[in-house]
């Protein structure tokens, strides 16, 4: 498999997480550093997360948490391992400003902070159309 970026081959970028359709909510790798990654997402009107047309707040904080597990997956790629499942340590802090309709396109950039014994803390900053609409921070865990 290629590995270069940006892709949004849908077929590798779901190789890249334990997830598996309908519980999607990453669609491309932009950008990739050992320290950062930018993920994009489209929301679709059967997505599990859409409430009266708007992309609920839970579903924002799983597009970001998929997109730190895109970083995993992407890093054990590049090694020739399998990627480990993750799973959310904790939520320290999550902001929504809007809640995103059908047919918008989010990007994400994960920056991570720190990671240590398989637990990474990391910051997530969510954009629609260039402008900032969630922001977290969070701890994943791998297994």
């Amino acid at each position: 498999m290629e590995n270069r970026l940006p892709t949004s081959d849908k077929n590798f970028v779901e190789s890249l997480i334990p997830q598996r359709f309908p519980f999607v909510m990453v669609q491309e790798l932009s950008e990739y550093s050992e320290n950062h990654i930018i993920s994009g997402f489209e929301i679709q009107e059967d997505n599990l997360f859409i409430q009266d047309g708007q992309f609920q707040a839970s579903g924002l904080i799983e597009h970001q948490a998929q997109s730190v597990a895109l970083h995993t997956g992407y890093k054990y790629y590049l090694l020739g391992k399998d990627a480990p499942t993750g799973y959310i340590g904790a939520i320290k802090s999550f902001e929504a400003e809007i809640l995103p309709e059908i047919g918008d396109q989010l990007i994400s950039e994960v920056t991570i902070l720190n990671e240590v014994m398989g637990v990474t803390l990391v910051d997530i900053v969510t954009k629609l159309n260039g402008n900032v609409i969630a922001k977290s921070q969070m701890k994943t865990a791998v297994k």
